[in-house]
């Protein structure tokens, strides 16, 4: 037992591992990184400056816009403004009409037979009994002659049979003949009284025949573009006559209004003549003036209007049948309305409205109520007082309370249209 002790001991100074016994940890041991941490603190490093990428952005815009809105508010819009005016002006109603001749005449002739002579020219002014075209007489001359013939010979037999009821008178006073034979030769002397009145009948028709060979002009009037020429055989039963005469001095417009117009349109009548004005396609151009005659008896319900008629004077034939007008029909003058022009109204969804400025030059909107728009201007019946400065110029860059810098506009002295009547301050 004593042997075996030394050997045990050597064995363990030595300080080597038994067989089979495990061997003993370190005894400072050093740790280890391992591939897989490296990689989950390099994704958390990428996420939070991601993170700081995105704050620093939104900071920023939200920054550049409060900047934004600081500056936006604190410019100013330049503008053009005019002066709200009070004046006197004038009442117009307006209506689409047509020019009407008072008389248009299609000459037909009344006799068959050629035509021997033109008197006219195409676009010629005529008058009443002037001749216009003549058709050979000669058919009419021979029947003529033929009816007087007739009559004399009526008028012998009649003076014959006249001798004849005297001598019979006579006879049967002294009882010679029968009282039957007298009443026979008196009934004879009759009858030839009746064939002498047919002849004479006869005679005036062939008369009449002769002055319908000369075809005159029935009013005074333009001749149109004629039918006819010399040497054409005319009947009266044509259905095309030969030429048309229509009255272009005076002339007529018949235009039509709203029946709404109506009450006030009858209410001006009765204290004077109203004047009316025509004007052309584009609604600028003045043609003439004239004078309302008269209102038609009644409403078209189709389309809740009433036809006026007017007359014209014409005299520089600026007015032609058939040609379309706007007549515009003078009522009254609004004494003191209040006024601005027209190009300041804007439109929204509330109706009317303008940009005021106020004392301190902010925009403010102001709805108003439109009472007409004569030409270039427009007459506000309540919304905007006389004084007041408003926005004609600039409108669209303009919000309710911007501020904004002012001056005058052009259009605060220019001229009004030539559709706009004078305006009397």
């Amino acid at each position: 037992m004593s042997s075996s002790s030394p050997s045990s001991e050597n064995s363990s100074s030595s300080g080597l591992p038994r067989s089979g016994a495990p061997s003993a940890p370190p005894a400072n041991p050093s740790p280890e990184v391992t591939p897989r941490g490296h990689h989950y603190w390099a994704w958390v490093l990428v996420i939070l400056l991601i993170a700081a990428a995105v704050i620093f952005y939104r900071m920023h815009a939200s920054s550049a816009a409060a900047s934004k809105s600081k500056d936006a508010s604190t410019s100013s819009v330049s503008v053009g403004v005019i002066t709200v005016q009070k004046r006197d002006v004038p009442y117009y109603v307006t209506g689409l009409g047509s020019v009407t001749a008072f008389n248009t005449v299609t000459v037909h002739t009344r006799v068959d037979g050629q035509i021997m002579q033109v008197h006219f020219t195409e676009g010629q002014f005529v008058h009443a009994g002037d001749v216009l075209v003549e058709i050979d007489p000669r058919p009419y001359q021979v029947a003529l002659a033929q009816a007087e013939g007739q009559l004399a010979k009526d008028v012998a037999s009649q003076n014959d049979a006249k001798v004849d009821l005297a001598r019979y008178q006579q006879l049967w006073q002294e009882g010679v003949i029968a009282r039957q034979q007298l009443d026979t030769q008196a009934a004879t002397v009759g009858q030839f009284d009746g064939a002498i009145k047919s002849d004479q009948a006869a005679i005036d028709n062939q008369k009449l025949q002769l002055i319908y060979c000369r075809i005159t002009s029935p009013i005074d009037g333009r001749v149109g573009l004629r039918l006819v020429d010399s040497g054409n055989i005319v009947h009266a039963a044509d259905t095309n006559g030969m030429l048309v005469i229509t009255q272009v001095q005076p002339i007529a417009v018949i235009f039509t209004l709203p029946e709404d117009e109506l009450p006030q349109v009858v209410a001006e009548m009765k204290k004077r003549p109203l004047d009316v004005e025509a004007y052309g396609r584009d609604d600028n151009t003045k043609l003439a003036d004239g004078k309302l005659l008269t209102l038609d008896n009644q409403i078209d319900q189709t389309t809740g209007t009433i036809k006026l008629k007017s007359q014209f004077d014409n005299r520089d034939l600026s007015l032609w049948p058939n040609q379309f007008v706007n007549a515009r029909l003078f009522l009254n003058v609004r004494k003191d309305a209040t006024v601005i022009s027209s190009a300041a109204i804007q439109s929204g969804a509330q109706g009317p409205f303008v940009y005021a400025i106020d004392s301190e030059n902010k925009a403010q909107v102001r709805s108003i109520q439109v009472d007409f728009a004569e030409g270039n201007i427009s007459v506000i019946r309540q919304g905007l007082n006389p004084g007041e400065q408003i926005v004609v110029d600039g409108a669209d860059k303009l919000q309710s309370g911007a501020t904004v810098t002012t001056h005058p506009s052009n259009l605060n002295n220019a001229p009004a249209s030539n559709s706009t009547p004078e305006l009397h301050p």
